[in-house]
């Protein structure tokens, strides 16, 4: 079964992170949340979520997915953590996927793993100026060798499906999105 981390700061955009849980566990991927810190997270809407378990307690496991949710402040708190940082490193130097959504590209961006790759992000989080080898472009979700990218709020039920179809399957990802009943 592919494992699947997601990291939960305070202030994180609780769509985004309750959306890619909710939807890899329907696709029998094993999530583990983390929060940065021990204890419950608030998330920028204010609505308060239980992480699984740690960073300190999961930074040394190995997962086939490691994804950051964005908002503010969130994606900062994310950025400003270097076992974050580290931990990005080490997952997509290895050659699993890494993914983040909204303002959280940005994370990506300062660990070093958008230089030469294609990636979107929340308009204005991330600035072409402060990554010049990054090419910024206006599409939901991006996928570019094991990254994956994704603007915002409304596009995190294609990310989950995306993560879904790149762990599991296409025939995986239709399975959980017919479930779902979404409207085209």
């Amino acid at each position: 079964m592919p494992r699947a981390l997601i990291l939960l700061a305070q202030g994180c955009e609780e769509l985004e992170a309750v959306t890619v849980i909710d939807l890899l566990r329907r696709a029998a991927i094993e999530v583990v949340s983390a929060g940065l810190h021990a204890g419950p997270v608030t998330a920028s809407r204010g609505t308060v979520l239980v992480p699984d378990s740690t960073l300190e307690a999961e930074q040394d496991q190995t997962f086939d997915l490691v994804v950051l949710p964005g908002g503010l402040p969130g994606a900062r708190y994310l950025e400003e953590d270097q076992r974050v940082l580290t931990l990005l490193q080490r997952h997509a130097g290895a050659g699993h996927l890494v993914a983040a959504i909204c303002a959280a590209p940005k994370v990506l961006a300062a660990a070093g793993l958008l230089d030469g790759r294609r990636a979107t992000a929340y308009p204005g989080s991330v600035s072409a100026a402060d990554y010049p080898r990054l090419t910024l472009v206006d599409e939901p979700v991006v996928v570019d060798g094991r990254i994956v990218t994704s603007r915002g709020p409304g596009t995190a039920m294609d990310f989950a499906l995306c993560l879904i179809a790149l762990l599991r399957g296409e025939a995986c990802r239709q399975d959980v999105e017919s479930a779902l009943v979404r409207g085209h």
